[in-house]
Parts: structure tokens; sequence; C-alpha cells
């Protein structure tokens, strides 16, 4: 019933790895799409149009807006700790380590890669021709994200300590460190049994529960 949380940098694999890793496990697999569903299930439509719009924009909005932005990021504070109190999960981006980095039953991990490499793999996934416009597009990934975290949460996005594992793909192909975590996972689950301050320790939300249940049903259906 462990969580995996895998914060990424654009073009570092990040994203294969931690959805392999899901399958592998046997875990549910929570990224972008997934959990933007469970908002909308639970009242938020507005998400990714918010997350994905820089912190410069933000910093714009009226006293309303203001107020509407803080209960945007309880909402998905809130619905990320109800897919940890689930357990058996792999949290894909959305902050996840911030948020969860003091559970010990919780395995944070950043993916990372050299820019340049990064950027190959940015040409050859979109199809760009251009070197300019793919070191464009990861420079302005990690723009936003990093704003966002170190805004919000007061983490710099970068910082190794706050993660439990760095891997850099650069050095350690995919498929490594996809039976790094995997095996790193297994260990967890077996100790957390002696750990306190574990994800059982969340209080139970019965109705985003309910949604994150009905989510995980839909996706199932959907593979199978």
């Amino acid at each position: 019933m462990s969580v995996l949380t895998v914060s990424r940098e654009l073009g570092s694999a990040g994203s294969a790895i931690a959805e392999q890793a899901a399958r592998t496990l046997g875990y549910h697999f929570m990224n972008k799409q997934s959990i933007g569903m469970v908002l909308s299930q639970y009242g938020l439509i507005e998400f990714h149009q918010e997350y994905d719009s820089s912190f410069g924009f933000w910093d714009r909005f009226d006293a309303r807006r203001a107020e509407r932005r803080g209960e945007m990021l309880d909402m998905l504070n809130r619905v990320l700790l109800a897919l940890a109190r689930h357990g058996n999960m792999v949290i894909l981006g959305r902050c996840g380590f911030a948020v969860l980095q003091n559970f010990t039953d919780v395995l944070n991990v950043r993916i990372q890669a050299p820019f340049t490499l990064r950027v190959r793999r940015i040409i050859a996934e979109r199809n760009i021709q251009d070197i300019a416009q793919a070191e464009a597009v990861v420079k302005e990934g990690d723009r936003i994200r990093a704003a966002f975290i170190e805004s919000v949460y007061g983490v710099r996005w970068d910082n190794t300590k706050a993660f439990d594992m760095v891997i850099d793909t650069g050095k350690v192909p995919p498929d490594r460190a996809v039976a790094w975590l995997v095996e790193n996972l297994k260990i967890l689950d077996e100790q957390k049994e002696k750990e306190t301050h574990t994800t059982r320790a969340i209080p139970d939300d019965p109705i985003l529960a309910s949604v994150i249940s009905q989510q995980l049903q839909c996706e199932e259906d959907h593979q199978n």
C-alpha cells in the first residue's frame, strides 16, 4: 500500500519510467489527466488551465481570483492526500513530493537528465525540426514547473534534499531506473508496518474517496 511520487524534468523519460513502474508493481498510475478528472468531478474544472499558466499571469489576479487560486491549491492537496491514503499509487507530477514528503511510506523520486539529452529526446518525441525551438520548449517547461512549485510550496524544484532518490537518465537507462523503483517500493512496503506517520493516518474523506474509486474503476475498464 506504499506510494511513489515521480517529479521529472521534461525530456528525462520520467513519465514513461513512472508508468512502467506502476505497471510492474500492479499499482494505480495517476498523471495530469487522471488527477484532473478527479478534480473536475470533485468540483474544479479549470485546474489544468491554471496550473499550466505562468505565475506572472497569476500575479495579476484580483482579490477574488486570488481566493479562487487558494481554493484550487487546497483541493489539489486534498486530492493528493486522498490518493496517498488509498495506497498502491504512483503519482506523476502535480507536486506530489511536496505534499507527501513527510510520510514514511511514500518514496519521492526525481528523474532528471542533461539538458542536451532532453532536447534530443523532445526533438524525437515531438518531431521538432528546429533545435532552437526544442530548447525553448524544454526551458519553458522547466520554468513553469519551477515557478509553480517554488511559489506555492516554498520548495526549490531542483533541490535534491526534497527527494528520497534522484535518478539521472543520462547515466542510468530508463529500464534500470524502473527496476530500482520497483525494488525500493517493495522494500518500503515490507517495512511500513514498523513505521509511524504513514499515509493511513490521513483523515478519510468519503466523498473524495468515492470519486477516486470511480476514476480508478473507469481507467481499469478502459484498459480492459
